[in-house]
């Protein structure tokens, strides 16, 4: 770990955060084979909570046939009320494991613990810091000590500097696997859960190395929403989106209000194509 640290300078110390800062080149995060800061418009999806074998595999059959890159799956969930469904463990964690596997894609879960980190550090692909543990230091430490990718989502009180010192703690650590997610600031407004800075993101882009993505369904809470913001962030030139998806959005345990269908995600992926070629970027299988 002490040669990992002593091998990364710092290039840029009259910066707050001369670890992320941007540099001459953009630092390019992998997870997997996927890679996140290149010229490909990466995807991630799948729904917010895993609930069972059936759903889990079907829903990465839509990710995987569809053109998106990485699985995404809750098994432990931070709930804003203690009785809504908290997620499955460590069962929800094998089951999307066997998912990605049959799929061949890599996937990405929320960690919510120091303990967890060391738990679940041999058996996922990478790390999500959801925006209720952006401010959660020593769970930060913690993944900086690992060599494992990381997206770290910005607090929805979080201001941008914020949210880029976050990111700076877990780089202290050791690791610069990081890819920043902006998944919406919570605003006055009621018409939308959230809002989603899209501002704020290429801020973030052109002030960090770091790759950027957004999350439009929980920056908005509109199934509706996510189509019209994936393409901008698409024209604006961040590196990717992540949305949820669903077989039935109103049976879902968690933010079934939020999901696209298969139906919905493939409409999303066939118009955003055109616009990341325009932008001279790619997506794979689409």
């Amino acid at each position: 770990m002490a040669d990992a640290k002593a091998a990364i300078p710092v290039t840029n110390s009259d910066s707050p955060y001369p670890l992320v800062a941007r540099q001459a080149a953009p630092h390019v995060v992998r997870i997997s084979d996927v890679e996140f800061g290149s010229d490909e418009f990466v995807v991630i999806a799948g729904p917010c909570a895993v609930e069972g074998q059936d759903q889990i595999e079907n829903a990465a059959r839509v990710v995987q046939s569809l053109g998106a890159r990485v699985l995404r799956g809750g098994a432990f969930k931070p709930r804003t009320s203690p009785y809504s469904f908290q997620g499955l463990g460590l069962e929800g964690i094998e089951l999307l494991r066997r998912a990605s596997l049959k799929a061949e894609l890599p996937f990405i879960t929320e960690v919510m613990s120091v303990d967890q980190v060391w738990e679940l550090e041999p058996r996922v692909d990478a790390f999500q810091i959801g925006t209720r543990n952006m401010h959660n230091f020593e769970l930060l430490k913690a993944i900086g000590e690992t060599q494992k990718p990381v997206m770290l989502k910005r607090g929805f009180g979080a201001t941008l500097r914020e949210w880029v010192l976050a990111a700076e703690y877990i780089a202290k650590g050791g690791n610069h696997n990081i890819i920043l997610c902006e998944r919406g600031i919570r605003s006055f407004d009621p018409e939308t859960r959230f809002t989603l800075d899209l501002a704020g993101a290429i801020w973030a882009k052109q002030e960090t190395k770091l790759p950027v993505i957004i999350d439009p369904s929980h920056g908005t809470g509109l199934p509706e929403l996510i189509d019209p913001l994936a393409r901008a962030a698409a024209a604006a030139g961040l590196d990717g989106i992540m949305v949820e998806i669903h077989d039935d959005p109103d049976q879902a345990l968690s933010d079934g209000d939020q999901a696209l269908t298969s139906r919905q995600f493939k409409t999303l992926m066939s118009n955003l194509a055109p616009i990341v070629e325009a932008v001279g970027r790619r997506m794979e299988n689409v």
